[in-house]
């Protein structure tokens, strides 16, 4: 334990280190200097920053969760990401990076107007707050709880050590958001990221090791080939089409996942973030293409781990209850004790890095969109960054509050995050790429469409969410919100002929870099490859697994 600890101290601190020696001569005092670092990452910080947030402990334990449950179908997760991250790259990082915003909100105001950019920046901070950082505080608090057994260490309630986990990663992650700003998330982000490449690609290999002793083999191939003949249904990632819930139906993966998908990467402030802060174009389309890579090979520790645990436990014969607690205990089980405490680390890490994101985000939507907008307009650039670090506290105290409430929470943690997120950023959606589709929008669409869709979606999920996946849900209504903006385009140019421009603000430099179509061409080839490998075509087979 000593060696574990002092492990998990080093990392952690070595990361701190890096990020303090990496901003300390940043000028910190202006916005851009605080919320978008200067507009100076490039391409490879980028992509490990949007790896980071995207990934946390809710991932992890989550999805991993998910695949013990019903085999390799939730992997669509993340290879749906790389298409997305494409268009991100193609079509939205050119057009925002043109605007010169800072917020999605600010860009949504630009198009409508400041009224729509008030609705939406409310919802979007009540969405983090409420939802999105609880989240992340309570699923980083659980794997330390199942890691180390905080209750049983302190002689404290499971509940209570969940408690004081949450204040804890929430003091840490603090200090990089409030005080740090977005060059020190990035920064931190990025040797993060390289940390939990290493610690994440251990897991499934320390996982076939133990399973193939356990089969009566002698090591990792032992056990990939017990797998295979044993619980090929589980491996099989295409998924009936009336599945539910953690499940992901085949025909929603590129359609209604995609929608869901392209909200995250290409609407979500806590991603857009990173690319907006893109010393130019060139650097944002690299970003976003290399993290296209990354999310791919992320199944390997995202959701094979998940089945691995199932296979393990079965032979063991002590399956866990909770699907959050597949992955946990596969990690006790499988991980060398001098490795425990760099593995701690990096989730750490990954906790820290999505708290810190959405969090810093959520200052600068509060800072721009509303007290720079309708509070004091005329706030000087250190006054913003000022209120941009009190906010900070006040959000990072509020959603600590909220986090171990999701204690009580019966469902799957990334089951409930994904179907809820959906209430307020499919409009989201629809207001950004249908603003750009549509060149007479009147100044009201945006809030028409996001009535709308609270209220279907609202619905659906008090009525049917129990018979039929939020997917279709989504499948269905960001097209119904398409053509309802298309009624709305076409109606206002008749009285408003003058389309919508969008202005080149100049903010940096719009060049597009030169391998783009090369790389796309190169991710969609490893998508495909990757499906075909865990179907029937590959390792996987008919005869799907069930909800255990």
């Amino acid at each position: 334990m000593l060696w574990t600890l002092a492990t998990f101290v080093g990392f952690t601190i070595l990361v701190a280190v890096i990020s303090y020696v990496k901003t300390k001569g940043d000028d910190q005092t202006t916005a851009d200097g605080y919320f978008l670092a200067g507009r100076g990452l490039p391409g490879f910080v980028i992509a490990g920053s949007l790896l980071l947030t995207n990934l946390s402990a809710e991932q992890l334990v989550g999805t991993n969760g998910q695949t013990w449950s019903v085999g390799m179908s939730p992997m669509a997760f993340e290879i749906v990401a790389a298409p997305c991250c494409i268009i991100l790259a193609l079509f939205a990082a050119p057009r925002y990076l043109k605007s010169g915003i800072t917020t999605i909100p600010e860009l949504i105001g630009l198009r409508y107007n400041r009224n729509t950019k008030l609705w939406f920046s409310i919802a979007y901070i009540l969405l983090y707050i409420v939802v999105q950082i609880p989240v992340i505080l309570y699923s980083g608090s659980l794997v330390f709880e199942n890691i180390f057994g905080v209750s049983a260490m302190l002689g404290v309630t499971k509940f209570q050590a969940v408690i004081i986990l949450c204040v804890v990663i929430s003091v840490i992650g603090s200090i990089y958001a409030i005080f740090g700003g977005l060059k020190a998330v990035a920064v931190s982000d990025t040797v993060n990221g390289i940390g939990l490449l290493i610690g994440g690609f251990m897991i499934p290999f320390f996982a076939f090791s133990a399973l193939g002793h356990i089969s009566g083999g002698e090591g990792i191939m032992d056990g990939v080939r017990y797998l295979i003949a044993n619980h090929s249904d589980m491996l099989n990632s295409i998924a009936p089409a009336d599945s539910l819930p953690p499940a992901v139906p085949w025909p929603t993966v590129f359609t209604g996942l995609l929608f869901l998908g392209l909200q995250s990467w290409c609407t979500h402030q806590s991603f857009i973030q990173r690319v907006l802060a893109a010393e130019n174009l060139k650097e944002a389309q690299k970003g976003a293409l290399y993290c296209a890579f990354l999310k791919i090979i992320g199944f390997m520790y995202l959701a094979l781990p998940g089945v691995i645990a199932f296979a393990m436990f079965e032979l063991q014969g002590d399956q866990v209850a909770m699907m959050d607690e597949a992955y946990p205990q596969l990690v006790t089980q499988v991980i060398p004790a001098p490795l425990m405490g760099f593995f701690a680390a990096v989730m750490l890490g990954a906790i820290l890095s999505s708290f810190n994101s959405v969090l810093n985000s959520v200052d600068t939507m509060f800072t721009m969109d509303i007290y720079k907008e309708f509070v004091d307009p005329h706030a000087s650039e250190a006054k913003l960054v000022r209120v941009g670090k009190k906010v900070g506290i006040v959000f990072a105290v509020l959603t600590t509050i909220v986090g171990p409430l999701i204690y009580f929470f019966p469902a799957g943690l990334k089951t409930f995050l994904d179907s809820l997120v959906m209430l307020i950023a499919l409009p989201v959606l629809s207001a950004v790429f249908g603003g750009f589709f549509f060149k007479h929008l009147p100044g009201y669409a945006a809030k028409v469409v996001l009535g709308v869709h609270v209220a279907a979606y609202g619905s659906f999920l008090l009525f049917l969410g129990d018979r039929f996946h939020y997917l279709y849900a989504v499948l269905v209504l960001l097209p119904l919100e398409l053509v309802l903006m298309l009624v709305m385009n076409w109606y206002n140019k008749r009285q408003n002929p003058a389309p919508w421009v969008q202005k080149d603000v100049g903010a940096v430099d719009l060049t597009p870099w030169k391998y783009r179509w090369v790389a796309t061409v190169l991710i969609i080839v490893c998508i495909v490859a990757v499906y075909t490998a865990f179907s029937p075509l590959g390792i996987g087979t008919w005869g799907y697994a069930q909800p255990w």
